[in-house]
């Protein structure tokens, strides 16, 4: 392990060097993020998800950069130009920007006019004009024609390309276009001629420019996805004037003839070279830091969504609205396995309001339907008026649930190998009706960029967003635990130390050898090595092993400890769990050990006290504002209840019971400045706003929190 990347590693995200040391060798050793931040926080000194996730980026991204190193050192050996003070300064430069300026001189490149200019010969002229010692450049000059160097102006125009060469590939003044754009960078976007009418929906960037420091990311993206579509043409400048009086400063030496060829060649490296070179740079860099926050919203929103609560294990009927094609309605039992399936037409064009109420009465007594479930989508406002009117054999709770994504399910490969036989319409149906049972189980089987929680994740970087949005899935589910006897192989996947295949064995030999009675049993699936074993035993549950820490996130590797405890105290392990008073009791420093620390003992304790605990909250019934079902009905300075359905950098979105959620925005949140949606609101929260404006033709509502309680 090299000690200065450890050393980088800890001075820039401030952590300690024992700590990004011990986090990068369990890595190394293959060990998963949950794993490392549940169960090695002696090795991280309690480093969190959050932090080991970011050692890891760095970590990768400065062996990537030693790589680079490496192809750029055996580059300049065999070109014949690395000297020692050039090996040294490349060796050490943990910056890449300047390893590519460090570089960029010696970067063999395609033929260009200064490359041209040296094949003629003006390169002698060129460090005569740049030493500015010369009177009389232009007499100097005809020493210089030739066949191919026709005149006097020729010669000078040359050696000016060669000098514009050497200014753009100059360090110090590329840092110091560079710190302009840092100071002065605005970011311009214009419509494209003869764009406009086709181009409407960007008319807020048809003439818009502003600090690109200020710019936040939402504003950057829809700028270069109305650029990626032929609409808009976008550019980031720098403050020109600026830039080249600093330039001029460093280059331009007196009054004379020289100096006044150097400027003119500056002028041009400027322009043509260097401006246009450092203007990639910060697009780039500001495309990547409004990826990064875009991409950041979307995790959040993911996590919140992943985690929302269960109904937990009950029987509940799903229903997929609509109108012309009818309500698809299916019955699912306690587990989400389906019992019946069928459709109902209580909206017109059909209309049959008496029959569809008599099968949903008689199927919710035939298979003891404790809960509804409603997807969210078209008619979903009048379905669940038409079901909350009707009267059942018992007490039903109703649910309208988000069915984003629903369809990608129902058409995936996963949804035909679990329902061969039914058509998409009741897959999704009871994708809908799992959702409200365990969201996470369910929501694992769809990509995380269909769920529906983000903005412009199309625009973002797929493979970043892919990577970010993985690792949310696999924070969820692991923070939840999976009972490995009913888990799906998609939710399996997610398990540390898991993955696909392993995941495929796991319910393979479930299926053929029947529940896993107990955790060491794991052992005998195909491919379960011991690293496997080890990264993902605490995060499987066995809620009918013998032994009940089976079924909590204490792991194996520690029953010992919790053993010798309950044998301390004169009693089993069973009557250790969940007994507080009795928890209390146990001194944790007889138990640390040089393998188990004083962390581990604490997390054990409270688990011990809280086996399997669940950190999902308690789920609630919502209910709509009656006779508000299309954005018609809704009036400015109506109070209205709604669930927030997505969050962005810019506000939230409230689902009110219309087609159209409606924009809180961040100056609508409270009392006070907030630069965050999530201090205010989470996912799926329910919350009260009043309405602000209401703009039908676009489809736009204004709503306020802040206004609701006034």
């Amino acid at each position: 392990m090299d000690n200065i990347l450890i050393r980088i590693i800890a001075e820039r995200l401030s952590v300690r060097e024992s700590q990004a040391a011990g986090t990068v060798r369990l890595l190394e050793e293959g060990c998963t993020v949950p794993f490392i931040a549940r169960y090695r926080k002696e090795k991280t000194g309690s480093l969190d998800e959050v932090q080991i996730s970011e050692i890891r980026e760095l970590h990768t991204k400065l062996l990537e950069l030693e790589k680079r190193k490496e192809t750029i050192l055996n580059t300049l050996e065999e070109q014949g130009n690395l000297t020692e003070a050039l090996r040294t300064r490349i060796s050490e430069c943990y910056n890449a920007s300047e390893l590519e300026d460090i570089y960029l001189p010696y970067k063999p490149k395609r033929r260009t006019r200064a490359t041209i200019a040296r094949e003629n010969g003006l390169e002698p002229l060129a460090r005569i004009m740049m030493a500015q010692n010369e009177k009389d450049p232009e007499r100097r000059a005809t020493a210089y024609l030739s066949d191919k160097v026709e005149s006097t102006e020729a010669a000078l125009s040359g050696a000016r390309d060669i000098i514009a060469e050497w200014v753009s590939e100059n360090e110090k003044a590329r840092n110091i276009i560079r710190h302009c754009f840092s100071k002065t960078a605005v970011i311009r976007s214009k419509v494209v001629k003869d764009k406009t009418e086709d181009g409407a929906k960007y008319r807020d960037y048809f003439d818009w420019q502003e600090p690109l420091r200020k710019c936040p990311s939402h504003r950057l993206l829809a700028m270069r996805r109305g650029e990626k579509e032929g609409f808009l043409r976008v550019s980031v400048e720098c403050d020109p004037v600026q830039a080249s009086e600093q330039l001029e400063n460093f280059f331009v030496k007196g009054y004379g003839a020289s100096s006044d060829q150097v400027k003119m060649a500056v002028e041009d490296s400027m322009k043509r070279l260097i401006i246009p070179s450092i203007e990639t740079e910060f697009a780039a860099q500001a495309k990547e830091q409004a990826d990064k926050d875009a991409i950041s919203v979307f995790a959040e929103n993911l996590k919140q969504l992943l985690l929302a609560p269960p109904l937990g294990q009950q029987r509940v009927l799903a229903i997929d609205p609509g109108y012309r094609t009818g309500c698809k309605v299916v019955c699912l039992d306690s587990q989400g396995n389906l019992l019946h399936n069928e459709t109902i037409y209580p909206h017109p064009p059909r209309d049959e309001k008496r029959l569809a109420a008599k099968k949903l009465t008689s199927m919710v007594e035939a298979y003891q339907i404790e809960a509804m479930a409603i997807g969210n989508g078209t008619a979903s406002r009048e379905t669940e008026h038409f079901v909350k009117n009707l009267r059942y054999d018992r007490e039903l709770k109703v649910f309208v649930v988000s069915e984003d994504g629903a369809s990608v399910y129902s058409a995936s490969p996963v949804a035909r190998e679990e329902f061969p036989q039914y058509d998409v319409t009741v897959r999704g149906a009871v994708s809908i009706g799992r959702r409200l049972m365990d969201p996470l189980a369910e929501l694992v089987k769809i990509d995380p960029k269909s769920i529906g929680v983000g903005q412009y994740q199309h625009d973002v970087d797929q493979k970043e967003l892919k990577n970010s949005l993985d690792r949310v899935v696999e924070s969820a589910v692991n923070s939840v635990g999976v009972n490995v006897n009913t888990a799906s192989a998609q939710l399996l996947a997610y398990v540390s130390g898991l993955g696909p295949q392993l995941a495929r064995n796991v319910v393979e030999y479930r299926k053929e050898n029947g529940p896993f009675p107990d955790r060491k049993s794991l052992t005998k699936v195909p491919r379960m090595g011991a690293r496997a074993y080890e990264q993902s035993a605490g995060f499987l549950r066995i809620p009918d092993s013998e032994n009940p820490l089976d079924n909590s996130a204490v792991h194996p590797e520690s029953y010992s400890v919790v053993g010798r405890m309950a044998g301390d105290l004169g009693c089993p392990v069973s009557k250790l769990i969940r007994n507080e008073s009795l928890i209390s009791t146990i001194d944790l420093q007889k138990y640390v050990s040089g393998d188990t620390g004083m962390p581990t003992l604490k997390d054990i304790v409270q688990e011990l006290a809280k086996p399997g605990r669940d950190p999902r909250k308690a789920i609630r019934v919502f209910e709509f504002a009656e006779g508000i079902f299309r954005i018609e009905d809704v009036q400015p300075g109506m109070i209205l209840p709604g669930i927030v359905n997505n969050i962005t950098k810019f506000g939230a979105f409230v689902d009110i019971g219309v087609k159209q959620s409606g924009l809180v925005h961040l100056s609508e949140m409270a009392d006070r400045f907030v630069s965050d949606p999530n201090e205010i609101v989470k996912l799926h929260q329910h919350v009260m706003v009043k309405v602000l404006e209401v703009d039908i033709p676009r489809k736009r509502i204004q709503l306020s929190l802040k206004q609701a309680d006034r």
